[in-house]
């Protein structure tokens, strides 16, 4: 196991990895690799830049004279909408790329079955041997979409989570006296 914290040895697994996965799993990878830059992203975000965003609303609704006239409350949903617009950046990317990874495992499955159909077709028989590439590359990117889903679904859910509590939490600060 540890002969794999080598880069070399490393490099070649993965190659090996998406050579048996065939040319879907290599969309996947690239997919998988932009879903987590954008929840990458957004951790970052929340763990510092969320604070001053907020603040700064704070700030722009405590300098205010009036807080009571109808022109106040507009401006308190204005600074609420672009606090949460912030908060909510990337989330609807994330969620369209966490369901795109599976369709794309399903279709490396499509493809990698019908490699082993013209495996069967061309030879004639259904010699496992000869099916065998085929089969892998059917099953290694259906796991891997799934896979690749899983973990972006865990943490589109708490950052969904999270916006709803910021947006409570903004509301709450901005008081109307």
């Amino acid at each position: 196991m540890l002969q794999y914290l080598n880069p070399s040895i490393a490099y070649d697994a993965l190659l090996d990895f998406l050579a048996a996965g065939g040319n879907v799993l290599m969309v996947i990878m690239v997919v998988t690799f932009c879903m987590w830059a954008l929840i990458i992203e957004r951790f970052m975000y929340w763990s510092g830049a969320h604070g001053g965003v907020a603040k700064r609303a704070q700030r722009a609704w405590n300098a205010r004279s009036d807080h009571k006239s109808w022109y106040a409350h507009a401006v308190r949903e204005k600074l609420i909408s672009e606090a949460m617009q912030e908060a909510s950046r990337f989330n609807n990317i994330i969620r369209a790329l966490v369901a795109v990874t599976p369709l794309l495992g399903l279709l490396g499955t499509v493809t990698g079955m019908v490699e082993v159909f013209d495996v069967m077709a061309v030879t004639g028989s259904s010699n496992a041997r000869l099916m065998a590439a085929g089969i892998s590359k059917a099953t290694i990117p259906t796991m891997a979409g799934l896979v690749a889903s899983l973990s972006g679904l865990i943490f589109i859910n708490t950052f969904d989570v999270n916006v709803q509590k910021a947006s409570h939490r903004i509301s709450d600060d901005l008081l109307i006296e």
